[in-house]
């Protein structure tokens, strides 16, 4: 169960055809979500992806993370820059 106290974490990763993200409070797995790259997304670079994996994940859990503080994990070094 979430518990809004706690801040959420949210963990993306893309692969060469699609991309999954995890909502989580640290310990447990709340939700996962994953889909494949429409045909247009598949020529894009990987960083290109991986923020729209970011976006995606954002708009899907928005009734979870909407007004309460989340924190985004990402092992794609060009995005660290970006969400600093």
């Amino acid at each position: 169960m979430p518990d809004f106290d706690k801040p959420f974490m949210v963990d993306f990763d893309v692969t060469a055809v699609g991309f999954s993200a995890m909502l989580h409070h640290g310990a447990g797995l709340l939700a996962f979500f994953s889909r494949p790259f429409a045909a247009r997304h598949l020529k894009l670079a990987a960083y290109e992806r991986e923020l729209i994996d970011l976006v995606q994940a954002v708009r899907h859990w928005c009734p979870y993370l909407r007004g309460h503080h989340f924190i985004v994990c990402t092992n794609h070094y060009s995005l660290k820059f970006l969400l600093d």
